[in-house]
């Protein structure tokens, strides 16, 4: 079985110097299924879950774009996780005891229709605990994004009806705290992402469909109105940030037709722009994640269940990554290393192979100088933002 760890992306398959083009890849593992939690993690993908059309799941499946290659992990719960299975849940990823770790919360099951409980997963020991349950009502068909090192969920629909709620889940005290209500109509089935520290939410299900788009400001505690999305209004789509842009696509629309289409957002613009659809049939309920500058969608249902897969390289791919030069020296380091580049960089920090922080830092610098000779001999990432846009850069600590 594929061990969870930190695989470096030095090349793919397929030429991503296109832009606004799809690949197909891999098929997804497991059976044709929709409603999936998903997440990238570690520089790979995580579905987690779903429906096929025998029931719900608790499969968990990883995959890494380097090997073009599904695998399958642990289950939900571990091997203890009787009634674990679930669709409509969230799922999202946070820093926790210097590592990244996988959480997936709330949805639905063949026999308990709205669930309220928190799943961690630990890469190192390929387990999974439970955490301090949802402090709402227990729901499904909410939405989640993520911004400094924690966790909003919200919306979707509990056994009263739509909710507008929301709450932050901080990952250190492991513990939810209320926030402010989604400003927009109680709804399920909406779309969520962060863009430069903000969340965004849009379309949905409120008993008629939707084609909003909300941004919510962590630091008032606030929902302001974006440029609403110009598809036509849906649920069941699927949406992901690639700084500066974002992209949201597929899901079933007021005519009831099954959408592949995709809508491109400028975070500076506010402005939305349509991008070439996906080469395939139309679906809701598909999962998509971000790694390394290429978008992943797959899966979901139109009537039948899917398993296909496929890689989209837009407008934010690896063309915007490789402009920007971060240099780091001596490499291979023995005791100082430097790094520097022309632009301003933020969002500093260093990760072991196994996915363990080292360093971290969140001040802006275009030259910083480290001291690792106390540090294991061992392959490092760098990672920061310019402008916005992730940077990742590989290094040796020597003897």
């Amino acid at each position: 079985m594929y061990k969870l760890i930190f695989f470096i992306l030095i090349g793919l398959s397929l030429d991503l110097s296109a832009q606004d083009y799809w690949f197909p890849r891999d098929t997804v593992k497991g059976s044709p299924k929709s409603a999936m939690a998903a997440v990238s993690f570690q520089n790979i993908g995580l579905i987690i879950g779903g429906l096929d059309e025998f029931g719900f799941k608790r499969k968990m499946y990883s995959y890494s774009p380097f090997q073009d290659d599904w695998d399958e992990e642990v289950s939900l719960g571990g091997t203890s996780g009787d009634g674990l299975e679930r669709g409509s849940a969230c799922a999202f990823m946070l820093y926790h005891e210097n590592m990244q770790k996988a959480y997936v919360c709330l949805g639905q099951t063949q026999t308990v229709a709205y669930m309220k409980d928190l799943w961690e997963f630990n890469p190192q020991t390929e387990t999974w605990s439970q955490k301090a349950n949802f402090s709402g009502t227990a729901r499904r068909q909410s939405v989640c994004f993520t911004t400094e090192n924690k966790a909003y969920v919200g919306t979707g629909e509990d056994a009263t009806g739509l909710k507008k709620d929301f709450y932050a889940f901080d990952p250190e005290t492991n513990s939810w705290t209320q926030v402010a209500d989604f400003a927009g109509t109680a709804r399920r089935d909406a779309v969520a992402f962060e863009l430069n520290g903000y969340g965004f939410l849009g379309t949905g299900d409120d008993g008629t469909l939707k084609n909003d788009l909300w941004m919510y400001d962590v630091q008032s505690d606030s929902w302001i109105d974006k440029a609403a999305f110009p598809g036509t209004p849906r649920a069941g789509a699927v949406a992901w940030s690639a700084f500066p842009a974002a992209y949201l696509g597929t899901g079933e629309d007021v005519n009831g037709d099954f959408k592949n289409d995709l809508y491109e957002y400028n975070y500076y613009l506010n402005a939305w722009i349509q991008r070439a659809n996906m080469p395939a049939p139309g679906r809701k309920n598909a999962f998509a994640f971000y790694i390394d500058g290429v978008s992943y969608v797959g899966a979901g249902y139109n009537g039948i269940f899917f398993e296909d897969f496929w890689a989209y390289s837009g407008t934010a791919g690896f063309n915007t990554l490789e402009q920007i030069e971060v240099t780091l020296f001596p490499n291979p380091v023995q005791n100082k290393l430097n790094v520097r580049s022309e632009q301003l960089m933020q969002h500093l920090s260093i990760l072991s192979m196994d996915g363990k922080q080292l360093f971290v830092s969140s001040e802006q610098s275009n030259d910083l100088e480290l001291d690792v000779s106390l540090w294991p001999v061992g392959t490092y990432l760098f990672q920061c933002k310019i402008n916005g846009i992730p940077q990742e850069k590989k290094f040796v600590k020597c003897e």
